[in-house]
């Protein structure tokens, strides 16, 4: 890739990130009207996962793009294979991310306890 394209990614994933923080920010102001703290925290985690996951290009080498994005992308295009690829890159990082919210909520619980 030539020095524009590699220019527009990154243009591409500073956007893109700039964005997610607003994003989430705003999302977890509205949901703190939700009382019980595991289900705010697994719908946070749930949208980290969603929108964070990556999945490298198949077009071009070392670029990453959003799994979300590549998955739906690949799905509509009748691309099966590389829809599912991105996908299972999102349900695992899913399974990641719920043990990290199961551990969070023990620390979370031995520090109440306190």
């Amino acid at each position: 890739m030539n020095a524009d394209a590699q220019m527009a990614y990154a243009i591409f994933w500073t956007i893109y990130a700039v964005a997610f923080v607003l994003f989430f920010y705003l999302f977890s102001q509205l949901l703190r009207i939700i009382p019980i703290y595991g289900v705010r925290t697994l719908i946070q985690a749930a949208l980290v996962v969603l929108l964070l996951t990556p999945v490298e290009s198949a077009e071009a080498v070392n670029w990453w793009i959003p799994a979300w994005l590549h998955g739906g992308y690949e799905g509509i295009l009748g691309r099966a294979e590389e829809s599912v690829r991105a996908f299972s890159n999102v349900a695992l990082a899913g399974g990641c991310m719920l043990i990290v919210w199961i551990l969070d909520l023990v620390r979370v619980r031995i520090w109440r306890r306190r």
